[in-house]
């Protein structure tokens, strides 16, 4: 129980580093694109975006940022939360609508180009935003907090860094119990437990695990169907830690498999590893699908592949940048993405096989470090 002691520990600590200590950076940021979309404030409601600026994680408020204020509105809930949570901001206590004090707020600063988050926002709450700064120019700037959130900061990166080892650390206990006759939803189950025992938050998406010819379907739910021998089972799981996920998917067979599913299994594999190779600074999103893609279509498997390569990964489990076909972006060093290839067979099963990859200055780093070659159970 001392090692545990001291992750919990540590992980403490890590609260303040990840959240405050970065706040002046990132608002810093934010600013700088304000003023180039020439936004005298930008009113934040989505919860993770006002994490990302304050450091806040109540899971209501509402931000307004200018370009030398910033100003956090929460009810009586969170006002002590939020005074020790929150870094760069104002917090003001109210006991009516955020919206309507956020608004009255403005009003009094007669602004006149106020930018939203057209993302988040509801229709009825930019109709009373509306109604409160009737002479300003709301701007649709959804997307804006994102941009800068794609390039993850130090203390993000050792937030998800730390989530992908609880991820490889979990599965590979649960994998030492695996046997026929277990069924999928208790296995999800004990893998969130015990994500929890590593000291995570808990998971960061629902566990999915999914067996014989379950598993072809990519995003099926851990259901009451039992493990059988001679089967593949997908394993896709993730820990979430100070808010930052991890994500992970790992295929095993339970019995001795066949050489199609040996062939199966060889070419994800492959199809994975040249991924990650691809994954560099400046290179292309849609370069490293397109590489995997070419791996598998070498072994007439590309028609199975259904879905993107990956995606990015950090505060929401699916967040920029894409790594689909024809996807622009390019890489810089901080961006974690997702590297998934799979192949999807009706009638037989899927393979599917995933990290969590950091872009480096020089190529790329596995934040989910677990081995994919003990895959058979027999």
């Amino acid at each position: 129980m001392g090692g545990d002691a001291s992750l919990l520990l540590f992980l403490s600590d890590m609260s303040v580093f990840a959240s405050s200590s970065f706040v002046p950076s990132r608002q810093h940021r934010l600013r700088d694109l304000m003023a180039k979309r020439r936004l005298d404030f930008l009113l934040v409601s989505n919860p993770k975006n006002i994490f990302y600026l304050t450091g806040f994680r109540g899971s209501t408020g509402i931000a307004v940022l200018g370009l030398e204020q910033a100003v956090l509105f929460v009810d009586p809930r969170y006002t002590l939360q939020a005074r020790e949570q929150s870094a760069g901001v104002d917090v003001h206590e109210v006991r009516r609508p955020l919206l309507s004090a956020a608004g009255q707020w403005l009003i009094r600063r007669r602004t006149r180009n106020v930018g939203y988050d057209d993302a988040h926002l509801t229709c009825s709450g930019f109709s009373e935003l509306q109604r409160r700064v009737p002479k300003a120019t709301l701007r649709a700037s959804g997307g804006l907090v994102e941009d800068l959130r794609l390039v993850k900061d130090s203390g993000e990166i050792d937030c998800i860094r730390q989530a992908g080892q609880i991820t490889a650390a979990v599965f590979s206990e649960v994998r030492g119990t695996l046997r026929p006759g277990l069924r999928e939803s208790d296995l999800a189950a004990e893998i969130e437990y015990r994500m929890r025992l590593h000291g995570a938050e808990g998971a960061a998406f629902e566990t999915i695990v999914a067996s014989g010819e379950r598993s072809a379907w990519p995003h099926a739910r851990a259901s009451s169907k039992l493990l059988k021998e001679d089967e593949l089972v997908i394993f896709d799981l993730g820990a979430i830690l100070q808010g930052y996920a991890a994500d992970m998917t790992r295929t095993v067979f339970l019995g001795r498999p066949s050489r199609r599913v040996e062939r199966l299994y060889a070419a994800v594999l492959m199809a994975q590893e040249q991924a990650i190779k691809a994954v560099r600074p400046a290179t292309a999103c849609g370069k490293v699908d397109f590489t995997a893609r070419r791996a598998l279509s070498g072994r007439a498997l590309d028609r199975y592949f259904t879905h993107s390569t990956g995606h990015g990964v950090g505060l929401d489990i699916h967040e920029k940048p894409r790594l689909a076909r024809k996807e622009e972006t390019l890489l810089e060093p901080g961006c974690v993405v997702s590297v998934e290839p799979g192949v999807y067979i009706e009638g037989l099963g899927g393979v599917r096989i995933e990290d969590t990859v950091l872009v480096t200055e020089i190529g790329a780093e596995v934040l989910t470090p677990l081995s994919k070659d003990d895959w058979i159970i027999s």
